[in-house]
């Protein structure tokens, strides 16, 4: 390797906060004077200690690269197209990445839609706003109150850690967090009870007398409709089932009145059946607080990273749902930057199911339970080892992710594009060509780096993005039903990435359950069943079990179903039981 030394880049994970970074002394370090604040997160800090693959291997025997190009080839000109599925992950969030989408949308095969992460969510705020635009970071920061709702900067955002300081912190989670240790007020509701929350807490402003009706007559006039649904909600019932109290309600809306407020949500309050309502209902909640459109308030979720940007890929293809993906209807599956077997839910469908594709190709950086079952193994550069650039969810910033060093490991997702378009005779152009067309929606910033164009600091100053300009409450909702099972929540690891990196391997438990640390448990689904050992989170819900995502067989929980909306998976639906062993 030819170590270049101080070459500036970005954090090519799919995450929050999309870290600018430079790589000196052979070291990933952190920019000092933007939004990474001169440090990153554990997953990135240890990001070079973490294993990678090095040979290309075939039916379990390594092969030459110029012998692994080939035997692609030959797979996929022996494939009919429509008997061909290409499935990517997110593993690298880089706009380069969907080159690949480019070869194979092209030939004729099957991609995917729908979402693992966010969509539920996103259609609910489209439903209500006609749009997904992000409240940037840089306003959170001029914020005087900020609800964390359902999600763990620690593990999660951590550069929003600095924004945080000095504010009124209100957090909503069924676990004590690090952050909920720390805040002014803390709602430790049960999961799934967040739709009746928000509900009861726009019901509560309209008994208080605290909206502001010239606003809402202007953005939201359907206000008054919108009131008369959050009156079926029963309070005594609902606070008793969600676990909540009357005065915990009280204080949150004390501490938001007349104040500049934002709402930062995660994503786990949207993995159910209902998750676009939840949104919808939370968004609606930030309407009649007339929050949207104002400096410093607004709500935050996933915006569009491409929002925007006009790609340059060919990609308009037939395409099967994300979610619960039939591979067997196929002859050859080309896998990029993904782990299905384990990050699907229902793993025991999806395990039957892609047993019987004749072709696995696994084309990704690390060893998973996919790269074991796959027939050819691709091994991918990391991002260090190749040109690519990236946006955000969370800001507005375009950071270039030019080559650091040269290796001869792996292949970059051009440069294996290249060859397949090459030899079906594909149209492709060159790499710089791609670059610079997505530096054609930037601007450069005072700052001196880019941001896209046409992306609010501030959303919705001038109305909401709907037909008529304003806001389209949530006119029917799905009841809360409460039972005696267990919640099973399924967040984020502070040291793994969704399958990547350092992945955990318990069950956490509030200890009064009465089981005892390290005793292996099995816990019981409608759909499978997974044994791990116990160890102890009195943080949490004593109605509630935490297994961390990546963990090996917890997706044999989880249904296979979407939500109601959006194509998005569903991941904490199902209640659990846990089996004496």
């Amino acid at each position: 390797m030819n170590y270049e030394m101080n070459k500036f880049t970005a954090c090519p994970l799919d995450c929050y906060d999309s870290c600018e970074i430079i790589y000196k002394d052979s070291k990933i370090k952190a920019v000092k004077n933007r939004h990474t604040k001169g440090f990153l997160c554990s997953k990135l800090n240890k990001y070079l200690d973490n294993e990678i693959i090095t040979k290309p291997r075939y039916l379990g025997k390594e092969i030459s690269k110029e012998e692994l190009l080939l035997k692609l080839k030959e797979i996929i000109s022996t494939t009919l197209n429509n008997r061909t599925l290409y499935y990517k992950g997110s593993g690298n969030f880089g706009l380069m990445q969907e080159i690949t989408e480019h070869f194979f949308s092209s030939y004729g095969a099957t991609l995917t839609d729908g979402n693992l992460c966010d969509g539920a969510g996103e259609f609910g705020i489209i439903e209500g706003r006609g749009s997904n635009k992000n409240l940037s970071i840089s306003e959170v920061e001029k914020s005087d109150v900020i609800i964390v709702w359902g999600r763990n900067p620690h593990t999660t955002s951590t550069h929003l850690l600095p924004l945080l300081k000095n504010k009124t912190i209100i957090v909503i989670d069924p676990v004590k967090t690090e952050i909920a240790k720390k805040s002014d007020l803390h709602i430790q509701l049960k999961p799934q009870g967040d739709l009746s929350l928000a509900l009861l807490l726009s019901r509560f402003l309209v008994i208080n007398d605290d909206i502001d009706e010239e606003y809402l007559n202007k953005f939201a006039s359907e206000y008054k409709d919108f009131y008369e649904l959050t009156q079926t909600v029963r309070i005594k019932a609902t606070i008793d089932d969600i676990g909540v109290s009357l005065g915990e309600i009280g204080k949150l809306l004390e501490l938001v009145k007349n104040k500049k407020t934002s709402i930062v949500c995660g994503v786990g309050i949207q993995k159910y059946k209902s998750g676009a309502e939840v949104m919808r209902a939370i968004d609606a909640f930030a309407v009649m607080l007339c929050l949207f459109g104002k400096e410093g308030s607004g709500v935050v979720y996933l915006g569009d990273s491409k929002d925007g940007i006009e790609s340059p890929f060919h990609n308009k293809s037939k395409r099967v749902s994300k979610v619960d993906t039939l591979f067997s209807n196929f002859d050859t599956v080309f896998i990029q930057g993904a782990n299905p077997l384990s990050q699907m839910p229902n793993s025991l469908r999806v395990k039957k199911s892609i047993e019987k594709v004749k072709n696995i190709i696994y084309f990704g950086l690390h060893e998973n339970e996919t790269s074991e079952i796959a027939d050819l193994v691709i091994p991918a550069k990391t991002f260090l080892h190749k040109n690519d650039i990236r946006t955000s969810y969370s800001h507005t910033i375009m950071i270039d992710m030019p080559k650091i060093l040269d290796t001869d490991i792996g292949i970059s997702e051009y440069n294996l594009t290249r060859y397949l378009c090459d030899e079906f005779d594909i149209k492709l152009e060159k790499e710089e060509f791609y670059i610079e067309h997505f530096k054609k929606f930037t601007f450069t910033n005072e700052n001196g780096s880019l941001s896209v164009k046409n992306r609010e600091e501030i959303p919705y100053k001038n109305g909401f993005d709907t037909d008529d300009g304003k806001f389209e409450f949530l006119e029917e909702y799905d009841k809360f039903i409460s039972d005696n099972k267990l919640y099973l929540i399924t967040s984020k690891s502070k040291n793994s990435l969704n399958s990547q990196f350092k992945r955990d391997k318990y069950v956490y438990l509030n200890s009064s359950l009465g089981y005892e640390e390290d005793e292996e448990i099995t816990i019981s689904s409608s759909v499978g069943k997974v044994t791990l050992k116990v160890k102890y989170n009195n943080d949490l819900r004593d109605d509630c079990i935490l297994i961390y995502s990546g963990t090996k067989g917890v997706n044999n929980l989880t249904s296979s179903q979407h939500s109601f909306d959006g194509k998005n998976a569903i991941y904490q639906e199902l209640r659990v039981e846990i089996i004496n062993n």
